[in-house]
C-alpha cells in the first residue's frame, strides 16, 4: 500500500485518486484558516512556486477537528487564496484524528508516528511523500516549510 491507493475530494467535493500525482513529491498538510499558524500558508506557497516545476505538489486538507476552520472546503480554499495567495490544491474539510479520520490521514499517521503517536497533534502537521508514494517524513505544526526545504529538494 502507498499514497496512490487513496481517493480524496477537492474543495468542491469532486472525488479523485491521488494516483494522478504518481511520480511527484507530495507535501500533505492539514490546514486551518483560523489557526495561529495560518501564516505558514505564505511559506507553503513560496515553496510550492519554487519547486512545483521540479515535481512538487502541496496538498492542503482543511480540518475543523481543532475548531479553527471555516464551514466548507470551498470557503477555506477561497480564504486561503484571498488572504495568502495560495495556488496549490485545497480539499474538502476532513477529520484527521479518531475513528472518523479520513483514511488518508489514518495511513499518514500510521506510517509516521509523531509526538502523540498515531494522532495529529495540531493544524499544520505536514507529511512528505517521495516520488514512489512512500511517506518519508513528518513535520510538527510549528516546523515552518523553510526549515525543511532541503528535505523537499533532496527528494526532487
Amino acid at each position: 500500500m502507498n499514497i496512490y491507493d487513496f481517493d480524496v475530494k477537492d474543495e468542491n467535493g469532486a472525488p479523485y485518486s491521488l494516483k494522478k500525482f504518481e511520480g511527484k513529491v507530495l507535501l500533505i498538510v492539514n490546514t486551518a484558516t483560523k489557526c495561529g499558524l495560518a501564516g505558514q500558508f505564505e511559506e507553503l506557497e513560496e515553496v510550492y512556486k519554487k519547486y512545483h516545476d521540479q515535481g512538487l505538489e502541496i496538498l492542503g486538507f482543511p480540518s475543523d477537528q481543532f475548531k479553527q476552520e471555516l464551514g466548507s472546503g470551498n470557503e477555506a480554499a477561497e480564504a486561503c487564496r484571498l488572504t495568502y495567495g495560495v495556488t496549490f490544491p485545497m480539499h474538502e474539510v476532513i477529520k484527521v484524528n479518531g475513528e472518523s479520520a479520513h483514511p488518508l490521514f489514518k495511513y499518514l499517521t500510521e506510517e509516521t508516528k509523531g509526538l502523540l503517536g498515531k494522532s495529529v497533534k495540531w493544524n499544520f502537521t505536514k507529511f512528505l511523500v517521495d516520488r514512489d508514494g512512500n511517506v518519508v517524513k513528518r513535520y510538527a505544526p510549528t516546523d515552518k516549510p523553510s526549515k525543511f526545504e532541503n528535505d523537499i529538494a533532496k527528494y526532487l
